[in-house]
C-alpha cells in the first residue's frame, strides 16, 4: 500500500488530498477533495505528475529583448528543468506574436513552446 499526502492545485481551493494506491491491484482512492478535479489531480500526480513551463527568450532585432513563452500543454515534471535550459539559449528574430510556435515538439514530448506576448521589430 502506497499513502501520499499532497495539496491539489487544480483549482483556487487548494484542498489537502490523501492518494492511497493497493500496489497489487493497481485500484486508487483519493479522499479529502471536494470536486472531481481533486480526484483527476490526485492520481496523475501520484502516477505521470506533469507541469506546465513558463519562461523567456530572447529576442534580436526587436523593440524588446525577451518574450515570454510557455507550454503549449503540461509536460513530465521531470523534463522541467531541462526544458528551461534548452530555452536560456535559444534566440529568435522579431517579429514575434502572442501564440508563435517558438519551438516544436519540445524534448519530443509532443509539446510546443508558444509566445504570450508581442514583440515588434525595430
Amino acid at each position: 500500500m502506497k499513502i501520499e499526502h499532497m495539496t491539489c492545485i487544480g483549482c483556487p481551493v487548494g484542498c489537502m488530498l490523501t492518494v492511497t494506491l493497493n500496489e497489487e491491484t493497481g485500484e486508487m482512492e483519493v479522499t479529502g477533495n471536494l470536486c472531481p478535479i481533486g480526484d483527476r489531480y490526485g492520481k496523475q500526480e501520484l502516477l505521470d505528475p506533469k507541469r506546465m513551463v513558463t519562461s523567456t527568450v530572447e529576442v534580436e532585432g526587436g523593440y524588446e529583448v525577451i518574450v515570454s513563452v510557455k507550454t503549449s500543454e503540461s509536460i513530465p515534471k521531470g523534463l522541467v528543468k531541462e526544458c528551461v535550459r534548452s530555452l536560456s539559449s535559444l534566440k529568435v528574430k522579431a517579429p514575434v506574436n502572442i501564440g508563435d510556435v517558438i519551438v516544436e515538439n519540445i524534448l519530443d514530448t509532443g509539446v510546443n513552446i508558444i509566445a504570450t506576448a508581442n514583440v515588434a521589430p525595430r
